[in-house]
Order: structure tokens, then sequence, then C-alpha cells
């Protein structure tokens, strides 16, 4: 998330409660995730694994729960709580604005742009030029949307992202990581029924034009997809995974978390990818192998029983 204005860091060690430690004349533009920050961005880390990842990205701010050295023209904002702290800046410079009607106020619709009946539309959302939005669509809060986008009934754009950390000591666990990102959705996407797109934590969540979503197809947060991609129904895609373009990616696909899919790979049916996947590839099964290494092993499989009983004949 940009800010609308930079902020000087003493402002915000004062407001979350931190020692400042390193540039005390750091202006922080933005807030972000490990896996995109820029230069100004402020970021967090809380786990001492982490810590080498995050305090050498290009953040040029860091909320962190021990004092270290500081890398030379970086901030550090040391505290306890590290998430609490990015909890509280997120709610402070994107707060949750009520919605008074089912479109806002603030929503700016292109011109040839047609929505049909019970269509929500959020506050500050942008739509371009000669969309469609199909009946019972919910689009949220800052969601941008190209121009020849069509999207089909019941689906939800731009809803929070499934983040929590937990707390093992209390009777409720799980702390909500505030979501303050948006979902980006490029020129001529086709975005089929009840489908579901996630905003970024605090990035963007991305949809490249050209590229066509089945019914019931869930992307989570921070996904960017390329463009001209090809998703077919109840394919889900995990957090932070970004996808080349022109990928195909057929029924009930599952892809984890973070990946990198490359340009024009093609995973069939009912497969699970754990790992990333070079471009041009075709893959199948669970866990996902190359197409033809996988049918191989899936003949010699079938060929167990046979092989079984021959060596129960020799060994009689």
């Amino acid at each position: 998330m940009r800010f609308e204005q930079g902020i000087s860091v003493q402002w915000l060690a004062d407001f979350i409660g931190a020692k400042l430690l390193g540039n005390r004349e750091q202006i922080c533009t933005g807030i972000n995730e490990i896996h995109k920050v820029m230069p100004g961005d402020i970021s967090f880390v809380d786990h001492e694994k982490y810590y080498n990842k995050c305090l050498f990205s290009p953040a040029s701010t860091i909320i962190i729960n021990k004092e270290v050295d500081c890398p030379e023209g970086k901030t550090l904002l040391v505290l306890d709580d590290p998430f609490a702290a990015y909890v509280q800046i997120a709610k402070h410079f994107r707060p949750f604005e009520a919605a008074s009607k089912m479109i806002s106020d603030t929503a700016l619709i292109g011109e040839g742009t047609h929505l049909q009946p019970n269509v929500f539309i959020g506050n500050h959302v942008r739509i371009g030029k000669n969309c469609l939005i199909h009946p019972n669509v919910s689009i949220y809060d800052h969601t941008i949307i190209g121009d020849h986008v069509i999207i089909h009934s019941g689906t939800v754009i731009g809803s929070d992202a499934f983040y929590y950390k937990r707390r093992k000591e209390r009777e409720i666990q799980y702390d909500k990581m505030e979501s303050c990102g948006r979902v980006v959705i490029g020129n001529g996407v086709e975005i089929g029924s009840n489908c579901s797109i996630t905003r970024g934590v605090s990035g963007d969540t991305i949809i490249g034009d050209g590229s066509k979503l089945d019914n019931l197809v869930h992307i989570a947060h921070g996904v960017v997809l390329g463009s001209n991609c090809l998703i077919a129904a109840q394919v889900a895609i995990a957090g932070k995974t970004i996808l080349g373009d022109e990928v195909t990616l057929w029924g009930q696909v599952g892809l984890n978390k973070s990946l990198l899919i490359g340009k024009g790979v093609v995973v069939n049916a009912q497969s699970g990818v754990g790992f990333n996947v070079p471009e041009g590839q075709t893959v199948f099964g669970t866990p996902a192998l190359p197409a033809k290494e996988k049918m191989k092993e899936l003949f010699w499989t079938k060929q167990i029983p046979e092989i079984w009983e021959r060596l129960k004949k020799v060994t009689e």
C-alpha cells in the first residue's frame, strides 16, 4: 500500500510506541510484505529465521522485535510485537469505510459499462470502459478493473486475505492480519460465476490482460496471474504464487503458496503443484511431475499386482 504522502519515521515510532534505531531522517512512502517491498517501504519481521531476509531487503524501515545491527541507511523500529504494530499501521492508513448504498459515490465507472441488478461496488473502485458485471457480483473497496471485462454472477472480488498469526497462549488463538492491498484486473479479462479473488495483504493481487477464469476459481492474496492465462473450474491458487503469461490450469488444480510457474506451463486436471515449474512444461499428478514421467510411473504402478504374482510363483 502506498501512502498519500510520506511520513517521518519519528512520527511512526511515536505512533506504534517503538524504539528508533538507525536513520532518523527516513521518510516512509508505503507499507508492504517482504516479497514485494520497495525502497521507502515499511516491513516487519518477528522471527530470527527471517531477520536477514528482511534487514537486507529493499525495505527502508523495518519493524523488528529485537535490537540488532542496523544496515547502513535503514531504520529499525524495535518493539515486542511487530505483527500488532503492522496491523495498527494498516488500520490507520486504510480504515474500514462502511457502505451506504449499492454503488459508492466514490466509485468511477467507465463509459459503456453495464451493471446488472444487485451488483455491489465499494468505495474508491475504478472500472474501465465497456465492461459487463452480472447480478450479485460484489466488488470490494479499492479494486481496479480494466476495459472490456466480464464478471459473472456471484463472484466476490477484493475480500480479505486468509492470513493470521497464532497466539497459542490465548483462548481465541488467531489474530487477523488486516488487508490493505488491492485487486487489479487487466483489460479483456473474463471471470466466471462464484469465483473469489482475494486482495493482497499490503500489495496487489493481479489478473493479467486477456486471462480467462472459469466458475468456482479461488485466487488468494498477492497472487500475480500473467496475461492470457486459462484457469478451469475449481482451481485454487495459494497466496503469493506468481504465474507467467499463457499458463493453463485445468480443473481442480491446486497450487501451493509462493511458487513461480513459468510462461506457457500446462497443469493437467486434479494435479497438486508444490514446487516451481519451469517455462513450457506440462505437469500432472500429486505431487505434480512432468506429464510423460508421471504417466510412466502410473503405468508401472499398474503392473505391480502382475509382477507380485509372478514373484510368488517363482518362490513357490
